[in-house]
């Protein structure tokens, strides 16, 4: 009964933080002005940036098959990219659900233990941060100091401020000495623990996030893993970019611009809601707005236009892969047993 209760009051939560966020980013906005600028839109981009996010997603699926075959397995493009998209669906009902979601998806389907297939996900997350942090660091040193300003007033200090005020010395002293005991505690009584099922299902995780972290290691393909990292995030910024064109407020951006407003797009996409509602139409019009003058009625037309259509797109693939990966499959697909 409480795990019922549970599943209903987190999708409550989160849903009633994405409506505070979009009632914070339309704050003193006047919808009017938005629905105008709305009506302006130039549809033959929203389709380059469909496309674009599609050749995305699929260079996304290679690499994710690149860091599965270190662990002995073979996956095949086409469901590796129905698990990602099958993923994203799930992730608009909480967030981080798609993580697990695709890798049971592409486990079911390929025959691959979940525990492995969730630690190379978490690797893959890992290479994204570094990306996005190479990204920023390029764009901070080439485009000036106005975006440096807007996220050092509205991201890092806020950040810092709470983590230095959240994480005092003696609260960091206490979490050091739990962590010491914990680990003196697993090693004494390892076999005791592990036989908990909770316990035990939580090293399995664990194992499987090592593997994960393993796999870049013994990939064989770590030029071809960095070369689809590049073009992913190309065409990441690629479809942020061609948007810009589809509303006149927004027509006089370039490529280098839509980095930036990739950046702190990424950065409201992030946060714990369902698909960034909210938190990423708040911080790309405060963006738009700070840095290049857009006032924040044009600054919120362009990004509900960015969000809203990404959500269109993904729903609509995302509910095909789901059909196509977890449908009953007749017979055994080749590339689905283990290798090695």
């Amino acid at each position: 009964m409480k795990d019922k209760i549970k599943q209903v009051i987190k999708p409550v939560i989160f849903i009633g933080l994405s409506a505070l966020l979009l009632v914070l980013a339309f704050r003193n906005i006047s919808l009017r002005e938005v629905l105008n600028e709305l009506k302006q839109v130039e549809y033959s981009w929203i389709l380059l940036a469909f496309a674009a996010s599609v050749l995305a997603f699929f260079s996304r699926a290679r690499r994710w098959i690149l860091l599965i075959r270190p662990l002995g397995y073979k996956p095949r493009l086409m469901p590796a990219y129905h698990a990602i998209l099958t993923g994203y669906l799930f992730n608009f009902a909480a967030p981080r659900l798609g993580e697990l979601t695709r890798c049971v998806a592409l486990g079911r389907k390929e025959k691959i233990p979940v525990d492995k297939l969730f630690g190379t996900v978490i690797a893959e997350r890992a290479f994204d941060l570094l990306s996005m942090f190479v990204i920023m660091f390029i764009m901070l040193f080439a485009r000036g100091s106005s975006m440096d300003s807007f996220l050092r007033n509205n991201i890092i200090d806020p950040l810092a401020g709470k983590l230095s005020a959240a994480f005092s010395l003696p609260l960091l002293i206490i979490i050091v000495l739990f962590i010491i005991t914990a680990v003196i505690m697993i090693r004494v009584y390892r076999e005791r623990l592990m036989k908990v099922k909770l316990i035990a299902r939580a090293g399995n995780i664990l194992k499987g996030i090592g593997s994960g972290l393993k796999a870049f290691t013994g990939m064989k393909d770590k030029l071809e893993f960095i070369f689809h990292t590049i073009v992913m995030w190309f065409f990441y910024i690629t479809m942020t970019w061609v948007v810009f064109y589809a509303l006149p407020a927004t027509s006089h951006l370039n490529f280098g611009d839509a980095v930036f407003i990739l950046v702190i797009g990424s950065l409201g996409m992030s946060a714990p809601v369902q698909g960034g509602i909210g938190a990423f139409h708040w911080i790309v019009s405060r963006g738009l707005s700070v840095v290049y003058d857009i006032n924040l009625e044009e600054g919120l037309a362009y990004a509900t236009l960015s969000h809203e259509s990404q959500l269109i797109l993904i729903a609509i693939l995302g509910t095909i892969s789901f059909f196509l990966i977890l449908g009953k499959s007749k017979n055994k697909a080749p590339g689905e047993e283990k290798t090695g």
